[in-house]
């Protein structure tokens, strides 16, 4: 059991093509960081946020290296290749958690029974906007439902850290500080309420009429019903699968107008639904993307 609830640290998102991605996150005002591949096969195009969460757009660099991978017993990228074979080549497929001790949290996720296979230890460069470059380590453990295929979630270990002073790519056009909340989607959420305590670290859980909030330690998770992901992001899903599904971000923003002015002048169709603006899904974007003022 761990002392208090691990943090969210970053959501990666699927996608066809890094350049599109690129574009459609810089359509949407966020400044996106250099692209860098992994030794694994994948590449990605990082947005690193205020609150130190961050999006990881993920591609595929090399089939082959992928393939490999894979017979090496490469958890990531199996469940990557898994998500583009079931969902499609764009999307959200999973939440990741900071810890500062993966091995621990891998040893919990075996005792529960919800390990998604061996731990994976990799660095890889990451290069700054001015040109200067740095080695990132991380150690990962994975978590998984079996009842739920198209979504993984794993806790991240850095080994080498990231470095501290991002600001450059923490500053975004559409005034976007941090991610408030993660909405994922099943039929039935109370099904998953004892995996997500397990993998958070024991969150304080609330349960309401449209599903589960499960508190992290900076941000909140909503495993909502189809009808709860209809009231809070106008977004209509399937009830058919009773699996669970990432679907939609709640980013925090300084000032709304901000956000919507940018949109406009970028051409980006969103709508209202209470306090927030909702980006239209579009190719690059993964998941609906939300947008909320937060003082």
């Amino acid at each position: 059991m761990i002392s208090s609830p691990h943090p969210l640290d970053h959501l990666v998102l699927p996608t066809v093509d890094i350049a599109l991605a690129r574009e459609r996150l810089g359509k949407l005002g966020f400044t996106v960081a250099p692209n860098a591949r992994h030794p694994f096969g994948t590449q990605n195009a990082c947005v690193f946020l205020a609150d130190k969460t961050y999006l990881e757009p993920l591609g595929v660099a090399s089939t082959e290296q992928c393939e490999k991978s894979i017979l090496d017993g490469n958890v990531f990228v199996a469940r990557d290749q898994a998500y583009r074979f079931r969902v499609g080549e764009n999307g959200f497929s999973t939440v990741v958690f900071g810890t500062d001790d993966a091995v621990a949290d891998d040893k919990r996720f075996k005792e529960a029974a919800i390990s998604a296979g061996q731990m994976l230890d990799f660095s890889r460069p990451m290069k700054m906007p001015d040109g200067t470059e740095t080695t990132a380590g991380f150690r990962l453990a994975f978590a998984a439902d079996l009842r739920a295929p198209d979504f993984l979630a794993f806790c991240c270990q850095r080994i080498n850290p990231l470095p501290a002073d991002r600001s450059v790519l923490e500053r975004h056009e559409n005034g976007v500080t941090g991610i408030a909340r993660v909405a994922l989607s099943a039929p039935q959420p109370s099904a998953y309420r004892r995996f997500f305590e397990d993998v958070v670290g024991n969150p304080q859980i609330t349960e309401h009429s449209f599903g589960l909030t499960v508190k992290a330690a900076n941000a909140d998770l909503e495993i909502l019903t189809p009808e709860g992901m209809e009231a809070f992001y106008d977004l209509p899903v399937s009830a058919d699968d009773p699996g669970l599904r990432a679907r939609a971000i709640l980013f925090k923003t300084r000032d709304l107008s901000v956000t919507s002015s940018h949109f406009t002048a970028n051409g980006v169709t969103y709508t209202r639904k209470n306090n927030r603006l909702l980006a239209r899904l579009a190719p690059g974007e993964g998941a609906l993307f939300a947008f909320e003022e937060t003082k």
